[in-house]
């Protein structure tokens, strides 16, 4: 499994040297060179741009200055809380992951047998599959740019799911509204997810979400049992969480 992902890695790398000397070079060429198809050229070059390597665009790609630079906190910290994520996922567990881009990170790091992650994240096609872990989509209304699954044909699919575990992102938490989101249409999904795990729900949220609300709720302080953050999290947010029973993890950098 770590050959394997290192293989993954090090062709990533590759790519995004070929690129930077030839913008203009299409998919079905790269896969050539690597010896590899067009769809896994394509999930390489989405996985860099979801992770901020390059910038794609029609007729090529360019390679971000940054992505030459060492991550910043806060993109460190979402790897570091999907690491966690995935340490609590057992053997023969079924997950719910929602749209959050920290969520769907948790799957490239799952080493358990048998697990099945149920997702309304569209992004979820782009990453590598391997043994032992089954995806599945909800289906539903695809909402660009988070490519988000939602609507009635999303929540019909989920209904009569019950998973083990939910791992759920968020864009704000905070002791007063709980779980919260700017998009509207993910409420109705993010709250099912939560209310059909059987075991448990962790939100995962780094520092910068720790004391903020969004528009809409998802639902209140009282329904999350854990929260999965990091270090930099203000610890009188925190503690306010706490106090309404819900668990804090916190990862650091030198864990």
């Amino acid at each position: 499994m770590k050959r394997e992902r290192a293989y993954v890695d090090n062709r990533r790398k590759e790519i995004l040297r070929t690129i930077e000397e030839h913008p203009e070079i299409k998919a079905e060429e790269l896969a050539k060179i690597f010896e590899v198809s067009p769809v896994t050229i394509r999930r390489d070059l989405q996985y860099l741009e979801d992770h901020q390597k390059l910038v794609r665009f029609y007729g090529g790609a360019s390679v971000m200055k940054q992505a030459e630079k060492q991550m910043d906190d806060t993109e460190l910290y979402k790897k570091l809380i999907a690491q966690y994520a995935a340490t609590l996922v057992e053997d023969g567990d079924t997950i719910f992951i929602n749209t959050s881009s920290t969520a769907i990170m948790t799957l490239d790091y799952i080493t358990r047998k048998n697990v099945t992650a149920i997702t309304n994240n569209g992004r979820a096609i782009y990453n590598e599959p391997r043994e032992g872990l089954n995806v599945i989509l909800t289906g539903g209304e695809l909402r660009h740019p988070k490519e988000a699954m939602v609507g009635d044909f999303a929540i019909r699919n989920v209904q009569p799911v019950f998973a083990k575990k939910s791992f759920l992102g968020c864009s704000g938490i905070s002791k007063e509204l709980g779980m919260t989101t700017e998009n509207a249409n993910e409420v109705n999904i993010n709250g099912l997810m939560i209310a059909n795990a059987l075991n448990d729900t962790y939100l995962l949220a780094d520092h910068t979400k720790i004391g903020n609300n969004s528009s809409f709720i998802s639902c209140a302080i009282e329904e999350i049992g854990n929260l999965i953050t990091d270090e930099l999290a203000p610890e009188e947010e925190l503690e306010l969480i706490r106090e309404k029973g819900v668990k804090v993890h916190i990862v650091k950098k030198d864990d």
